[in-house]
């Protein structure tokens, strides 16, 4: 993969600063399905117009440009990109991040709270995740403590700036709800609320009184209508049990992560608690690749025993080279590869995980490679999804319609004796010294 910061893509299919979908379109051509078939799929205003098969769309003719490269011709009026040796898939959304302290392992010392910083490092945070293939990011962002909402406002900032590029939502984290103390961090996740975070979150394991904490995080939330989004370890069924019965039916929602407490549990207790979780509606977001901040103990959460309550089970990155993992990538398409390999779940189902089920963990609509579903979609080069998952290099993301982000890899070997008699497959053919 290219080195470097992520940079904004550069093509005929780009955003505009307004953010708004491609007026004119845009054509992909050649790409392969999940089912097997080969298709053209025409976007328009930001969703899928029409899907086709190959050719029957205006994408014939071999005026596109190979590779998975915007084409320089058009059809009526729009782009295209030839998608020619590309799986297409819905594009993945990533429900758990914390951009405000994002690549921050490498320093000495705590990271910097300089507003300019935070917002430096929750922007390349999410160009990072959104070239991977997550359209859409649910931040966690910490609130209140030395901090005060100046993360909180340096993170809305980075919001604005990549409109257009990605979607993201920002979660407001208290650290202290209960006490003396809690007052203020009451006083302070309202604040967050009206400056324009839109979910509220929190720590109840870190607080003297967890019931309290979760107790004072709903109210708030039915007071304004948002979600919530908490972090616990979920390793005490008698808390997880309280949580339960206080989240059931709630609207618009309750999702609890990353919940690796709840593999440590005899296997009687986990699945009571996997019941009682499924029975209040409860979305459960794990982390395979690690850790996060603000989560107590490690571990993932037994993803195959909750889908199988009933529960619907999300996957994210987590932390993204910070001090909870200083080697986390903040990659989807790894958190459903871990899924697969480490967990034993169907490479449909890990996907799943981090696309359908994300999204609507995020509260965001379903996308399918079928017309009238928005155009929020990942072509990976491959041809079946298990080998994209697991050689998932070249990659082209389209958000509202439009291509966002382009990554090309290129693998040579040099000439040999094995690689002729063979006929073994090569992506490039340059010289190699």
């Amino acid at each position: 993969m290219p080195p470097g910061k992520p940079q904004p893509p550069h093509s005929s299919s780009s955003p505009d600063p307004s953010g708004q979908p491609d007026p004119d379109g845009l054509l992909l051509c050649g790409a392969l399905l999940t089912d097997g078939r080969t298709v053209d799929v025409r976007l328009s205003g930001g969703r899928i117009e029409a899907v086709g098969t190959a050719g029957s769309l205006g994408g014939g003719g071999g005026h596109g440009v190979g590779g998975g490269r915007a084409a320089g011709g058009s059809h009526e009026g729009g782009a295209r990109v030839d998608l020619t040796g590309y799986l297409l898939l819905p594009a993945p959304a990533e429900p758990h991040a914390h951009p405000d302290t994002a690549l921050t392992a490498d320093g000495d010392g705590p990271a910097s709270e300089d507003p300019d910083d935070v917002q430096r490092r929750a922007t390349e945070a999410t160009l990072l995740q959104l070239g991977h293939g997550a359209t859409a990011v649910r931040a966690h962002v910490r609130v209140g403590d030395v901090q005060g909402l100046g993360a909180l406002r340096a993170v809305l900032r980075a919001r604005r700036s990549l409109r257009g590029l990605a979607e993201m939502t920002t979660v407001a984290v208290p650290r202290v709800l209960t006490g003396a103390a809690g007052a203020d961090g009451l006083a302070m996740l309202r604040d967050a609320l009206k400056m324009g975070a839109c979910v509220v979150g929190g720590c109840p394991d870190v607080d003297p009184d967890p019931t309290g904490y979760v107790e004072a995080v709903l109210e708030v939330a039915s007071e304004h209508g948002c979600p919530v989004d908490l972090h616990t370890d979920a390793g005490d069924p008698a808390r997880l049990a309280r949580v339960a019965a206080m989240a059931g039916g709630l609207r618009p929602g309750v999702t609890l992560g990353p919940c690796g407490g709840l593999s440590r549990l005899p296997s009687e207790a986990a699945s009571r608690a996997a019941d009682q979780l499924a029975a209040a509606g409860v979305t459960v977001v794990c982390l395979p690749q690690g850790g996060c901040q603000g989560a107590e103990g490690r571990g993932t959460a037994p993803v195959r025993l909750l889908r199988a309550a009933g529960v619907r089970v999300a996957a994210g990155s987590g932390a993204l080279r910070d001090a909870a993992n200083p080697v986390g990538r903040g990659d989807p398409l790894e958190a459903a590869y871990l899924l697969a390999s480490r967990y034993g779940m169907r490479p449909e189902d890990a996907y799943e995980a981090v696309s359908t089920s994300a999204r609507a963990a995020l509260g965001l609509p379903e996308v399918r490679v079928e017309a009238g579903f928005p155009a929020e979609l990942l072509a990976v080069r491959g041809d079946r999804l298990a080998g994209a998952l697991s050689l998932a290099y070249s990659r082209i993301v389209v958000h509202r319609g439009r291509v966002v982000a382009r990554t090309s890899a290129v693998r040579e070997f040099c000439d040999s004796a094995a690689t002729v008699e063979l006929g073994l497959p090569r992506q490039g053919r340059g010289e190699l010294s």
